[in-house]
C-alpha cells in the first residue's frame, strides 16, 4: 500500500550548525521502494555541493515490506455491542475489502503519483480524501494497568435517518431564532403533516428524521410572536408578530450500516453524514436550554459563576462530541468554563474594562475607538420606551451626547441626544460627555445612551484575556483527578439524556452511565546519559522527574565573552552576587564559563531599553576588537527585566534581529531568591543557548534507538500559532526546528516565517525559486543543509512531528506539507527520497485519562494522575488508524491531559511500540527542565519559537505584519504582509528559543 501525504510553500532563513563526530558508515535505504539502488551521491554537485561537504552514500537496503494490517487485541474485554454501532470484538482491518463511495478520488491520486516509494496501487476508496496508515498491531511493552477515560458508550437502534435541507425567508441569522421557529413549525404541524416524527434540527440548513416525512418538498408558513415585557411587570407585554416561510426538502436518506463497517475495519473512510446525525440529535435539547459555544454548552444552572474583573465573567459548562471509535460510538464529555460579559450598564462595563473612574469627562479619540472596539456587537437591553428591547450595537458616535444632534421625523427640528431624551422620556442623562451608542443602520442609525443600556446576559467574550483573566479562568477547571472525575459524572447524570424523548423515544439512542475502562500501559523512562566525570554519570528518572545533583552536562557549553545589565530597582551589590552565583553554578554543572564579563555589570533605565542595548553591543564589540579572544562578539548576554512587565518581547526582538545578541533574561523578583533550584534552571537555559547539551539518552549513545540510531535520521517538529481572538490584522507564525545532532537527536535549530492571518498550512516549507540565481529555499532545505554541516551526513529518514492540525484538516495538510518536504529534498539533489513518517501531535483535545482505583498510590502520582508513560492505543482509540494517547510528563496540578499522536504517512514502518516508545523518550530530552514534558520537544520547541516571533510582530504593540508578500485580511479587505526581521546567523545557530 502506498502512503500519502502533501505540502507546499515558501521560506527563510539560512544554514550553519556544529559538525559532531557521528560516523559516516551508517547503512542507508534505496530511493526506490522495491529495488534498485537510488540517486546520486555527493560530490561536487547536488545536496554534497550545497554544503560543501563530499558525503559518502552507504550501500542501499532493501525495501522493508508494508506494515501488517491492524490487529484488534487478544482477550480484551469489550462492552456488549449495541444493536447497530458497536465494534464486533472480532472484527479486524483485513476482514473484507473497504467499501466507499469514489466521489473525491482526484486528491488520492495527486498524492499518490506526487508522494509515492513505491510502485503506485490503485487509489483509496474515499470521499475524503486520504487513507492513512493502518494500526500495526498493538503496543505491548510497559507494565499493564487500567484507567478510565471520559468517554461514554452510546447505542443506536437500527433506522434509517432522513436528511432534509431547511430555507427559511426572510433570512434568520440567529440560530437561536431558527430553532423557535422550527420549534412552532413542529408544535402547529407535528400531528398533520409531518407523520408524528420530531426532527432534530441544527439551528441552520439541516433537519434529521428517523424516518420518513409524508412528504419530498413541503412549504409551511409559521408566525413567530416575540413577547416585549412592560419594564418592570411581568404581566404587561407587546405582542410583535413576524411571518416566515419555511421550505422543508429531502436530500439524503442514510442509516447505520457503513458506521458498522467503519468501526469494524471493513471501510477505510468515516461516514460523517451519520455522525452528523447523531451528534445534532445529541445536541438539540442541550441546545434549547443553555448558551452554545462551538461544541460546548455553558450556563449559571451548570455551576456557579466566577468574577474575572473588568466587567467580564465566567460560566461552566461542558463539551460533548461523539466519534467512533474502536469500543463503538463514544460520547466525549469534559467540563468546560468561558469569559462571558457581565449583565451591567454599559457605563459599569466601560468604567470597569478601562478603569475609567470619572465617566463625566470626554472620551479622547484614541480611547473612543478602544471603547468602540470593545462594544460593537453587543447586544444591549433598552428599557426606557415602557418595553424591555433588544439592540446591536454598530458603533459610537463621534462627539459626546451633548454635542450629537439628529433629524426628527418631521424633517424639520434638529435635536441633541441629551434634550431628547428630557423631552420624549423625561430622563436626565447624568453622562452627557460620553459618546452615544449606535444602533440601527447606517442610513437610519438609533442613538442609545450607554447609561440607559444593558449588556444582555449569555453572551461570550471572544477577545484576548489579561494574564490575571486566564489564570482565573485556569483555576475555574483546575481540578484533582478525583474531583474533575466526580464532575464530569454529575454533568452526566444531570443531562439525564435517558429522559430526552427525542433521544430515545424517536431515534432509539441510549448514553451510558459509565467511564470507559481502558487497558493502558506505563512505559518504562529512558536511561539518560551525563558527562562522564559526573559521580552520575547515568540517572534513571522517577515519576518522570530527576536532578542535577552530583551531575555534569553532558556536553558543556563555552562563555568567553558576556555581559550583564540590570533594569530592575536592584543595588549594585545584588547585581554583582547575581552574577557570581550564576557563573558559579554554571561552571559546576559542567561549563567552561569566563568569571570575569567583557565590561562591567551596568545599569540601565527601563524606558531607555533600546538605547542601552545598542551601547552595550557597540562598547562590547569595540572591546573585545583589541582582545585577542577567538570571538569577537558577546555570546551571552545576561539582563535582570524591570520590575514592570511588559519589556520581555521588545529586548528579545532587538536582541536576535538588530544587534545579534543571545540573551538570558531573569525576572528580578525570582531571581532575588537566589534560590539553588533557580540557578540550576538557568544554567540549562544558558547550556544549550551557547550550544551545549544538558543530556541525551543513553541508548542514542550506544545507537540502541530503532529506526533513528541505525543510519542519519533528522527529527522535526513545526508549529503555526495565530493572533489572538479579536486580532484580525496581524499574521499566522510558523515555526520548524529539526535536530542538528545524531545519533543524539537532542540539538534543534529552529526557523520561522509569518503567513497569511490564520493559514495553518505551513506556506514558507519550500519555495521553488528564491534566490536570484533562481535556485530553491525554504525552511525544509535550509534545515537540510544545516543538518549535513553540523553532522557530515545528509539523512536518510525524516521523522516528522506536526504539532496544532485539527482532525478536519489532516489531509490537507499532509497533501501540502508532504509534497513541499519532497520537492525540497528533490532540489537538493536528483532522486533524493528520504522516508518519511509523519505525525500529527494533538494536545487541544478533551480526552482525559483517570486512574482506575484512587486507593491504589501505585496507580498514579503525587497529584493524583496517572502515571507518566501511560499509554493507550485500544477502545478510545481510532478504529483502523495509527494513533494513541501518550501521558508522557507527571502532573503538577489539575488533571492531566494526555497528548494524542495521529500518524499519517509512515514509509519507515515503525511498529506501535517502536514509536510509542521513541516518543515518551524524547520527552525527557527537554532541555529547560529535568522533568519528562507532556508533549515530544521538536514540537514544543517549534512552538516556543513561532511564540518569540510573535514578539517581532507584537513586542511593540503594533499591527505590523510578517512573511514574504502574502496577504491577511482585515474586514475582508486584503491587507499587505510584511516580513519578519531576519533573526541573526549566530543566534539561529544555538535554540535561542529555549
Amino acid at each position: 500500500m502506498s502512503h500519502r501525504g502533501g505540502g507546499g510553500g515558501r521560506g527563510r532563513g539560512r544554514g550553519g550548525g556544529r559538525r559532531s563526530d557521528s560516523r559516516g558508515d551508517q547503512p542507508a535505504p534505496s530511493f526506490q521502494r522495491g529495488g534498485g539502488g537510488g540517486g546520486r551521491g555527493g560530490g561536487g554537485r547536488g545536496y554534497a555541493g550545497a554544503v560543501g561537504v563530499s558525503g559518502h552514500r552507504p550501500p542501499p537496503q532493501p525495501a522493508p515490506s508494508p506494515a501488517p494490517s491492524p490487529v484488534r487485541p487478544t482477550g480484551a474485554s469489550s462492552p456488549r455491542a449495541p444493536a447497530a454501532v458497536a465494534a464486533s470484538p472480532g472484527a479486524s482491518g483485513s476482514a473484507a475489502s473497504p467499501v466507499a463511495p469514489a466521489s473525491d478520488v482526484s486528491l488520492s491520486v495527486e498524492l499518490e503519483q506526487r508522494l509515492t516509494l513505491q510502485a503506485p496501487s490503485p487509489p483509496p476508496l474515499s470521499s475524503k480524501g486520504t487513507r492513512h496508515p493502518p494500526r500495526p498491531g498493538f503496543g505491548t511493552v510497559g507494565r499493564k494497568c487500567v484507567v478510565r477515560a471520559n468517554h461514554f458508550l452510546v447505542e443506536v437502534a437500527d433506522k434509517d435517518f432522513h436528511h432534509y435541507d431547511v430555507s427559511i425567508e426572510p433570512d434568520v441569522p440567529s440560530k437561536k431564532t431558527s430553532r423557535e421557529i422550527l420549534g412552532v413549525l413542529t408544535k402547529q404541524y407535528g400531528e398533520s403533516h409531518l407523520g408524528k416524527r420530531r426532527p432534530a434540527y441544527d439551528g441552520r440548513k439541516s433537519l434529521y428524521t428517523a424516518g420518513p416525512l409524508p412528504f419530498t418538498n413541503k412549504v409551511f408558513s409559521v408566525k413567530l410572536v416575540e413577547n416585549e415585557e412592560a419594564a418592570g411587570s411581568s404581566s404587561q407585554r407587546r405582542r410583535k408578530e413576524r411571518e416566515f416561510k419555511v421550505t422543508i426538502s429531502l436530500v439524503a436518506r442514510t442509516d447505520l450500516h457503513h458506521l458498522q463497517q467503519f468501526i469494524q475495519g471493513r471501510q477505510w473512510d468515516c461516514p460523517q453524514e451519520i455522525i452528523q446525525v447523531l451528534d445534532v440529535v445529541l445536541r438539540a435539547s442541550p441546545s434549547e436550554k443553555y448558551t452554545v459555544v462551538g461544541r460546548s454548552f455553558f450556563s449559571p444552572d451548570l455551576g456557579f459563576k466566577g468574577d474575572l474583573g473588568d466587567g467580564l465573567e465566567y460560566w461552566r459548562g461542558y463539551y460533548q462530541s461523539i466519534r467512533p471509535t474502536q469500543f463503538g460510538l463514544s460520547l466525549n464529555i469534559d467540563v468546560s468554563a468561558r469569559a462571558f460579559y457581565e449583565p451591567i450598564l454599559v457605563t459599569e462595563f466601560v468604567a470597569k474594562h478601562f478603569n475609567r473612574r470619572d465617566l463625566s469627562r470626554p472620551l479622547s479619540d484614541q480611547d473612543r475607538v478602544k471603547v468602540k472596539k470593545a462594544l460593537r456587537g453587543l447586544r444591549v437591553e433598552i428599557t426606557h420606551a415602557g418595553y424591555r428591547r433588544t439592540c446591536k450595537i454598530t458603533g459610537l458616535s463621534n462627539k459626546p451626547m451633548s454635542q450629537t444632534t439628529f433629524m426628527l421625523d418631521d424633517r424639520k427640528t434638529e435635536i441633541s441626544v441629551v434634550n431628547y431624551f428630557r423631552e420624549k422620556y423625561n430622563i436626565g442623562l447624568h453622562y452627557g460627555s460620553m459618546p452615544a451608542l449606535l444602533a440601527g443602520s447606517d442610513t437610519k442609525p438609533v442613538y442609545l445612551p450607554m447609561e440607559l443600556c444593558r449588556i444582555v446576559d449569555g453572551q461570550r467574550y471572544t477577545k484576548r484575556l489579561n494574564e490575571r483573566q486566564v489564570t482565573a479562568l485556569l483555576r475555574a477547571t483546575c481540578q484533582r483527578p478525583y474531583d474533575r472525575e466526580k464532575s464530569i459524572r454529575q454533568m452526566v447524570n444531570e443531562n439525564k439524556y435517558d429522559e430526552e424523548l427525542l433521544l430515545t423515544k424517536e431515534f432509539g439512542m441510549s448514553v451510558r452511565k459509565e467511564l470507559a475502562s481502558i487497558d493502558a500501559r506505563v512505559l518504562p523512562p529512558p536511561l539518560l546519559k551525563y558527562h562522564e566525570s559526573s559521580r552520575d554519570a547515568t540517572v534513571g528518572p522517577l515519576m518522570g522527574q530527576w536532578n542535577m545533583i552530583n551531575k555534569k552536562m553532558v556536553n558543556g557549553g563555552r562563555v568567553d565573552t558576556w555581559m550583564c545589565v540590570n533594569f530592575s530597582r536592584w543595588n549594585g551589590n545584588i547585581t554583582h552576587q547575581f552574577c557570581d552565583e550564576l557563573v558559579k553554578m554554571c561552571s559546576s554543572k559542567g561549563m567552561a564559563f569566563n568569571p570575569q564579563p567583557v565590561l562591567p555589570i551596568r545599569d540601565g533605565q527601563p524606558h531607555q531599553i533600546e538605547r542601552v542595548l545598542g551601547d552595550i553591543n557597540r562598547e562590547s564589540r569595540a572591546t573585545l576588537a583589541n582582545m585577542n579572544l577567538p570571538r569577537k562578539e558577546l555570546q551571552l548576554l545576561v539582563i535582570i527585566l524591570p520590575d514592570m512587565t511588559g519589556s520581555y518581547g521588545k529586548i528579545k526582538k532587538i536582541c536576535e534581529t538588530e544587534l545579534g545578541i543571545v540573551s538570558q533574561c531573569c525576572q528580578p523578583r525570582q531571581a532575588a531568591k537566589m534560590s539553588k533550584q533557580y540557578f540550576e534552571n538557568l544554567a540549562l537555559k544558558i547550556n544549550v543557548k551557547v550550544g551545549g547539551r544538558n543530556t541525551v539518552l543513553n541508548d542514542a549513545i550506544l545507537r540502541r534507538i530503532p529506526l533513528v540510531t541505525d543510519m542519519p535520521t533528522i527529527i522535526f517538529g513545526a508549529d503555526v500559532t495565530h493572533p489572538p481572538p479579536g486580532d484580525d490584522t496581524n499574521p499566522s507564525i510558523a515555526a520548524v526546528v529539526a535536530s542538528m545532532d545524531w545519533p543524539e537527536v537532542t540539538k534543534y535549530r529552529g526557523l520561522v516565517s509569518a503567513q497569511t492571518h490564520r493559514q495553518e498550512i505551513i506556506t514558507d516549507l519550500h519555495i521553488p525559486k528564491q534566490t536570484p540565481d533562481g535556485k530553491a529555499g525554504g525552511m525544509i532545505r535550509e534545515l537540510l543543509i544545516a543538518f549535513r554541516r553540523s553532522t557530515g551526513h545528509k539523512p536518510y529518514r525524516i521523522i516528522f512531528y506536526r504539532d496544532g492540525v485539527s482532525e478536519g484538516q489532516f489531509s490537507q495538510v499532509l497533501l501540502y506539507e508532504m509534497i513541499a518536504i519532497r520537492e525540497a529534498c528533490e532540489a537538493l539533489e536528483k532522486d533524493y527520497m528520504p522516508r518519511v513518517t509523519f505525525i500529527v501531535v494533538q494536545k487541544r483535545h478533551h480526552t482525559r485519562l483517570f486512574p482506575q482505583d484512587y486507593n491504589r498510590r501505585d496507580s498514579m502520582d503525587r497529584s493524583g494522575n496517572i502515571l507518566p508513560g501511560t499509554v493507550v492505543d485500544t477502545r478510545i482509540c481510532h478504529p483502523t488508524e495509527f494513533d494513541f494517547y501518550l501521558n508522557s510528563h507527571a502532573g503538577i496540578q489539575g488533571t492531566s491531559r494526555p497528548s494524542h499522536y495521529h500518524v499519517l504517512l509512515d514509509e519507515n514502518n515503525f511498529t506501535a511500540d517502536g514509536l510509542q516508545i521513541l516518543t515518551n523518550n524524547l520527552c525527557y530530552t527537554y532541555a529547560r527542565c529535568t522533568r519528562s514534558v507532556s508533549i515530544v520537544p521538536p514540537a514544543y520547541y517549534a512552538h516556543l519559537a513561532a511564540f518569540r516571533a510573535r514578539y517581532y510582530v507584537e513586542g511593540d504593540g503594533s499591527d505590523t505584519g510578517s512573511s514574504s508578500g502574502g496577504r491577511g485580511t482585515k474586514e475582508g479587505t486584503p491587507v499587505e504582509i510584511r516580513a519578519l526581521p531576519s533573526i541573526k546567523d549566530n543566534v539561529k545557530d544555538v535554540m535561542f528559543y529555549c
